[in-house]
């Protein structure tokens, strides 16, 4: 198909204005810092080290920060915990615009955090079923301030060590449609002298914006990939995610094919049943095939809609779900539901919105 269409996600989206954070800072942007510009890199990245009021470093260097950066989080202004667990949490940006992320903890062997991120304020693609999409795009979220979302979580509800973290571009936005910002923001969070979180503990969800797939394939460090499929022909997917309109479900699966897994890699293919809409024995048919050898080793994450005032759509009856899940079982296919955190404050995947 055309990419010449006018879209939404054609033009870049604003960026955030004023003076740029500290939290966006690579060690080689600090060698002019009084001290070893890695010492400053670690005092700025891992909140463990910090006083009661703020960052551990010497009067000369936060005075130097002082001057050309802002050295303040997203402000946490609500916690809502969920009965399961979760707690979705809304911080307070500089210039007054508010995002939502989602803190989950889990008990496994060793207790772990998976933290839901945001990348921008609203969202430009449009979604029918995405509570976010239904406010359309404000802006990008800086590096600065995506580092400062996690940052934030962090020091208000742990853990207090990194290698319990487990990040997610799956909150407010498209995280590939602010490309830039988010991978320099994943390249401060892996980095050693900081958070180092492993690019296998971080995954960045997209539409499906064909383009900036293919150029996240050839960045470094690069997180895992996780695609949100939502139907099988492109005239339903069409209706639902605008973007198929451009980007069709035979150039997708060309974009998958060119990735380049590296060993030890998956991708992550997540639909939400939408039902009557996407959820019949049929579909499930279309997506084993749509697949093909992806169906082996590739997690197919099902989705029941979580539903929300901004949306018609409804979950599948259980059987139905169940049913969906069977077939694509016997096609081969390696799926999982998954059991969404945070529905009953409205943190789950989709009901994001402020």
């Amino acid at each position: 198909m055309s990419t010449t269409t006018a879209n939404p996600w054609d033009a870049p989206a604003p960026e955030a204005q004023g003076r740029p954070s500290a939290f966006g800072l690579l060690p080689e942007d600090l060698e002019g810092a009084p001290g070893r510009a890695a010492h400053v890199f670690s005092r700025l990245q891992r909140p463990w080290t910090w006083r009661e009021e703020g960052l551990c470093l010497n009067r000369e260097a936060r005075e130097w920060l002082a001057a050309s950066y802002d050295t303040s989080l997203p402000v946490v202004v609500e916690s809502h915990p969920s009965e399961d667990g979760a707690t979705k949490v809304v911080l307070r940006l500089r210039d007054g615009e508010r995002i939502e992320a989602v803190h989950m903890p889990r008990e496994v062997r060793n207790p772990r955090v998976t933290l839901c991120i945001s990348s921008q304020v609203g969202c430009a693609m449009g979604c029918t079923f995405c509570a976010t999409g239904a406010m359309g795009i404000k802006r990008n979220l800086s590096a600065g301030e995506i580092v400062g979302q996690v940052l934030a979580l962090i020091r208000t509800l742990g853990p207090e060590r990194p290698h319990a973290i487990t990040l997610v571009f799956m909150g407010m936005g498209e995280p590939l449609h602010n490309l830039d910002n988010v991978h320099r923001a994943i390249r401060i969070l892996n980095h050693p002298g900081g958070l180092n979180i492993s690019t296998r503990r971080i995954t960045v969800s997209t539409s499906g914006l064909v383009p900036a797939i293919e150029k996240l394939a050839r960045m470094e460090p690069r997180p895992w990939l996780a695609l949100s499929l939502n139907a099988t022909t492109d005239e339903a997917r069409s209706r639902v995610m605008p973007v198929n309109r451009v980007w069709n479900l035979g150039r997708l699966r060309e974009a998958l094919d060119a990735w380049g897994l590296a060993p030890g890699e998956k991708l992550l293919l997540e639909y939400v049943l939408l039902a009557g809409e996407n959820d019949t024995l049929e579909d499930a048919d279309r997506l084993a095939d749509w697949l093909g050898d992806l169906r082996h080793g590739h997690n197919i994450n099902l989705i029941r809609m979580n539903e929300h005032p901004a949306s018609d759509f409804r979950q599948p009856a259980e059987e139905r779900l169940q049913a969906f899940l069977d077939r694509l079982k016997a096609r081969g296919c390696f799926v999982t539901v998954r059991k969404s955190r945070g529905r009953d404050v409205q943190g789950a995947c989709g009901q994001l919105l402020k």
